[in-house]
């Protein structure tokens, strides 16, 4: 049974590179365009974020790299283009996550960064899988 299920190995991968695009792209949307995003400050986001992560105690030019890195990263990832090295910034991102913010919020509050640390640390260890423009590019 397990040489069957092993025939699905690369749609296995792809679905968990598509979940983790999706969650990095929504969550990196989010941080550069917020609810109340407007022409006349097209950044207000992105200054945002920076001014949160500045307020950690962490630099806050940071909080550019992360907006940029969840949402670049979100992309990326669901194109399957670049993944080992998008994955590892995701996987880097979460854990500054995971450490500089939720880790006073006990297990259920960092539950999701934990999730996606690991799901992008597995996609740094595994590759893009079959279908992925990795492979087409020979980036894989």
């Amino acid at each position: 049974m397990s040489r069957w299920l092993s025939r699905f190995q690369p749609w296995g991968i792809l679905l968990l590179r598509l979940a983790v695009g999706f969650a990095m792209l929504y969550h990196g949307w989010n941080k550069v365009h917020p609810a109340n995003w407007s022409l006349s400050q097209p950044f207000s986001g992105l200054e945002h974020n920076a001014h949160f992560i500045g307020g950690l105690g962490l630099p806050s030019w940071l909080g550019y790299v992360s907006a940029l890195t969840e949402l670049l990263g979100g992309i990326c990832l669901l194109l399957g283009l670049f993944t080992r090295f998008f994955a590892f910034l995701v996987t880097i991102n979460m854990l500054v996550a995971i450490f500089a913010v939720n880790i006073h919020k006990g297990y259920l509050g960092a539950e999701l960064s934990i999730e996606l640390a690991v799901m992008a640390a597995v996609l740094v260890f595994t590759g893009p899988g079959k279908a992925a423009l990795d492979r087409r590019f020979g980036l894989a």
